[in-house]
């Protein structure tokens, strides 16, 4: 057996049986094999340097950025990384898994969504994090709700469930 990415007819049936779950869930989002999904208004931004940061697999994000909301546009600065979550949570069986990708009409742009860890495992259940970063040499306003990346649904051959880490991730 070969996995398959789901195309939009397939996907929708596997929403309509509650195997796979959208919260909030759009239909005119769903695309010919992906879903677009829309831009929260939490965002993490860097702290300024002030130490040497291990790298580890104890290695904890939050003791190096900050957390913000936003209730209008977010402006991020060239060559400048941030944090940021879709609006959308998304809950995926055992028998399937996931790719999280930018929009080409947004890295065109110099905005990279998800720079980093696009694989999302099989049996998830959670919003996503985003890894901006841009790459242009002007700032970017980016505004809460905007489709900013898309998801691309897999099967997989037999079932696992993610148990690590950021299984119930927040930002």
């Amino acid at each position: 057996m070969f996995s398959m990415i789901l195309t939009r007819n397939v996907l929708l049936k596997e929403i309509q049986a509650k195997r796979v779950k959208i919260e909030p869930f759009v239909k005119s989002n769903i695309g010919p094999a992906s879903v677009d999904l829309r831009l929260g208004n939490e965002f993490r931004i860097f702290k300024k340097p002030n130490k040497v940061v291990e790298v580890t697999e104890e290695s904890d994000y939050k003791e190096v950025t900050e957390l913000i909301v936003t209730n209008g546009a977010f402006v991020l600065m060239p060559g400048e990384a941030a944090h940021a979550i879709t609006k959308e949570k998304i809950t995926l069986p055992e028998d399937m898994c996931g790719w999280l990708e930018g929009r080409s009409r947004f890295a065109r742009l110099g905005l990279l969504v998800h720079i980093a860890a696009p694989f999302m495992q099989p049996g998830i259940s959670s919003h996503q994090v985003l890894e901006l970063f841009n790459a242009s040499p002007f700032p970017l306003s980016i505004k809460a709700g905007l489709k900013i990346c898309q998801f691309i649904f897999e099967r997989c051959e037999g079932s696992a469930k993610y148990e690590g880490r950021f299984k119930a991730q927040t930002l």
